[in-house]
């Protein structure tokens, strides 16, 4: 439509169009970022730009309420309840008895989960797992003593304890300082790869490696849709705005989504983003360690993109795309930017 108007109408003229409609938007700009109220008001009538993220937020707490009905796969509410137990249990001085308000909830989702056929075997054996040893270290109380009634031991598994451990038991470190430099400098965004493919098991030895970066109660709403076909990978690349001149050279593209049926409030929505981009980073320095470069693409919260890629990819609406991510073997000879990096005097502030 844009590229309509400027044909139709004299250059000058939709100059001077764009320069009045700057001007106003900055005033009522000016004007309706004075408070909280405002700022709302003027993005209802003036801009549609949230809607997305409103309607997203909203969906993703009706699944989340959803799922505590019918738990399929990962349980977000278990996995959260598990991780308090967990600090709970390392707190020091560890409380004679902690988690009354939960524990109930925790030991019923958890039976639910076990009696479904599709609940995890790993996720469940770690939450088997930490509330036995929750049991066995708490004083009991009224609420706690009914919760572990219910509680459904598993006694067929009792060996590799998946519960808290000691700082001495934290894997002993084969490299240093100046090592893990180097592969931080080594990690570059690439743009020109070898037309080779990315074998599969490759990616799933990085995204196992990946999935030791921290999350918000070790929720980890997020998963990784790849695209190992380079016809897909360019298609789904060119959504994205900055990748003209190169989309056509992405043997694997990876898109790093995030879930907002993780979060029963909107508090937490903006942490499929933080959690998604730590995840994202140590996926890109496994890559590096198995010879292959990656890149990662920004993506834009624009309504028409938003919809294109959520269909490419077949996903729900409270599902997010935080960012895309080139992957392939790099070409020897490529150029690879030097990009500059900001040193510690101008980002450590002491206070």
């Amino acid at each position: 439509m844009r590229s309509l108007v400027k044909k139709i109408l004299p250059s000058n003229f939709v100059y001077k169009i764009y320069t009045a409609k700057t001007k106003l938007d900055f005033l009522l700009i000016k004007f309706f970022s004075k408070n909280n109220f405002l700022s709302s008001l003027y993005y209802l009538i003036f801009s549609r730009e949230f809607d997305r993220e409103h309607r997203s937020v909203l969906l993703g707490r009706k699944v989340y309420k959803a799922s505590l009905d019918a738990q399929v796969g990962s349980a977000a509410l278990l996995r959260r309840n598990i991780h308090r137990l967990e600090k709970g249990l390392i707190m020091q001085p560890r409380r004679a008895y902690f988690g009354e308000a939960y524990i109930q909830e925790t030991v019923s989702c958890y039976n639910d989960c076990k009696k479904s056929k599709t609940a995890g075997k790993d996720e469940l054996k770690w939450a088997h797992d930490v509330l036995q040893h929750y049991f066995e270290c708490v004083t009991d109380t009224k609420k706690i003593s009914l919760a572990k009634a219910d509680f459904i031991i598993n006694a067929l598994d009792t060996t590799n304890k998946c519960i808290p451990y000691t700082q001495s038991e934290r894997p002993k470190l084969s490299i240093d300082y100046d090592e893990l430099n180097t592969l931080f400098k080594r990690r570059r965004s690439v743009r020109w790869f070898e037309q080779k493919e990315v074998p599969e098991d490759l990616i799933k030895k990085a995204v196992n490696a990946a999935t030791y970066a921290p999350s918000a109660c070790n929720r980890q709403p997020y998963k990784f849709v790849v695209l190992r076909d380079e016809n897909k990978a360019t298609e789904v690349a060119k959504y994205a705005m900055g990748t003209t001149g190169f989309a056509e050279n992405i043997p694997c593209l990876i898109a790093v989504v995030g879930d907002l049926s993780a979060y029963p409030a909107e508090r937490d929505r903006h942490v499929i983003y933080i959690d998604s981009s730590l995840a994202a980073m140590q996926l890109m320095l496994a890559f590096e360690t198995l010879e292959l470069s990656t890149c990662p693409i920004n993506w834009p919260d624009v309504e028409e993109r938003e919809q294109l890629i959520s269909k490419k990819l077949n996903l729900e609406y409270h599902e997010r795309v935080v960012m895309l991510m080139a992957v392939g073997y790099p070409q020897a000879e490529g150029g690879v930017a030097y990009s500059q990096k900001k040193k510690n005097d101008l980002l450590v502030k002491d206070l």
